[in-house]
């Protein structure tokens, strides 16, 4: 329910802080948008939720973003396209994690120079809008200001709100000064607000609502400005919701995010070496494409222990292979899909397509190619054949694990 997706922003070169000083000049603080300009932001929320003051349970919520700037204005101000794609630990504690893939959202708005969005009542991400937002004019180090903003919640599955659930807030900021690193100087920035937010019940409702929204945000930003935009940032927050019904949801934990600017795959020849690769390995009944996500290297009929997600050792030879290709993109997260031929259930298809594209994330963790945060799975059952499943031939090709280096 709670995904906690932060702002539009833009390259990190580096989190390793070297030193810090005290501007002696004034900034002027404004986004600088480029036509064309496109980067992707990995997020990680980390939180605990309560219900009725009960622990409930841990998340770990990873978010891939990837963001064009399509036009800029005469006024300083960006059309932007941006595609939100979430992710949770579906892994109890002490389990081995595995972050299963989860809903995707597009966003298309317009940010000013100074931050302020125009977005659609429709569009349900990015969750916090209106931050940064500056003042156009000169900043000393210990200068202050406020500026509105809102959080805009997806509530669809556990409320069957429709429509975002947007809290109004008034942010506080602070800026402290700068820091240092590979040449580059960071404009530190403090910003908090907090939230309480009385929801209007239509008369006569007879649904669970949210009632009041309440919390906090207290964030670190830290500002690019000789090239205008946000490098990342680190919050604390805390938000609790108190419905109709008479249901206290408390959340609480701490966000970050880390930004790259990466190579399409699709537009260089990176296709053709997979494909001769595997062809040189020798890794048999394994091919490899181009799709909407990246590149996708599809091992078909893969083999597992009877109905089990349990790996033969002929298929962890071929992936210990497929591996050895994977390492050469350290900087591309995984998205690890399973597939089933069309047998028994669609639950029971369902369940073992997931423990499969677990089986092999798990084994490509082992393997040293990615950790778990950065290898993302998801379970298809036979809903996506790539064959008839009228003969053996085409069903062993549907039962299959697809590993997609995602460039989106």
């Amino acid at each position: 329910m709670h995904k906690r997706v932060k702002y539009v922003i833009l390259p990190i070169l580096s989190l390793i802080f070297l030193s810090f000083t005290v501007p002696c000049r004034a900034e002027n603080f404004i986004f600088k948008y480029k036509t064309g300009n496109s980067y992707r932001i990995l997020s990680t929320v980390n939180e605990e939720v309560f219900i009725n003051g009960k622990k409930s349970f841990n998340s770990i919520i990873v978010n891939r973003i990837s963001v064009k700037e399509k036009k800029v204005h005469g006024d300083g101000s960006a059309d932007i396209e941006a595609r939100f794609m979430t992710s949770e630990n579906a892994s109890r504690e002490g389990e081995t994690p595995h972050f299963v893939w989860g809903e995707e959202y597009e966003s298309f708005f317009t940010r000013s120079k100074l931050g302020h969005y125009t977005i659609g009542e429709e569009a349900f991400m990015p969750v916090v809008r209106n931050v940064p937002v500056f003042t156009g004019k000169d900043m000393r180090v210990g200068d202050t200001w406020t500026a509105s903003g809102e959080e805009a919640h997806d509530l669809r599955i556990n409320f069957g709100l429709q429509k975002p659930f947007k809290v109004p807030f008034t942010a506080s900021y602070t800026y402290k000064g700068t820091e240092h690193a590979d040449g580059k100087k960071l404009h530190v920035i403090s910003v908090k607000y907090n939230l309480f937010f009385e929801s209007p019940v239509p008369a006569g409702n007879t649904k669970n609502l949210p009632l009041t929204t309440m919390g906090y945000s207290d964030q670190t930003l830290y500002w690019d400005n000789e090239r205008g935009f946000l490098d990342h940032y680190h919050e604390r927050f805390r938000i609790i919701i108190e419905t109709t019904a008479g249901t206290k949801l408390e959340f609480r934990g701490n966000a970050q995010a880390a930004v790259s600017e990466l190579e399409n795959l699709k537009e260089s020849n990176v296709l053709e070496r997979v494909q001769n690769q595997i062809r040189e390995m020798g890794i048999e009944n394994t091919t490899a494409s181009a799709d909407e996500k990246g590149i996708t290297i599809s091992l078909e009929n893969i083999q597992f222990e009877a109905e089990s997600a349990v790996l033969t050792e002929s298929e962890l030879l071929k992936l210990r292979k497929i591996g050895e290709i994977l390492k050469d993109f350290p900087d591309y997260d995984l998205l690890i899909s399973g597939h089933t031929a069309l047998a028994g259930t669609q639950a029971g298809r369902l369940r073992l397509s997931e423990e499969r594209a677990w089986a092999v994330a798990d084994y490509l963790a082992e393997l040293g190619v990615k950790n778990h945060e950065r290898l993302f799975t998801k379970g298809f059952g036979a809903q996506i054949p790539i064959a008839p499943n009228t003969t053996e031939e085409g069903k062993a090709r549907n039962r299959r694990v697809e590993i997609t280096i995602l460039d989106k």
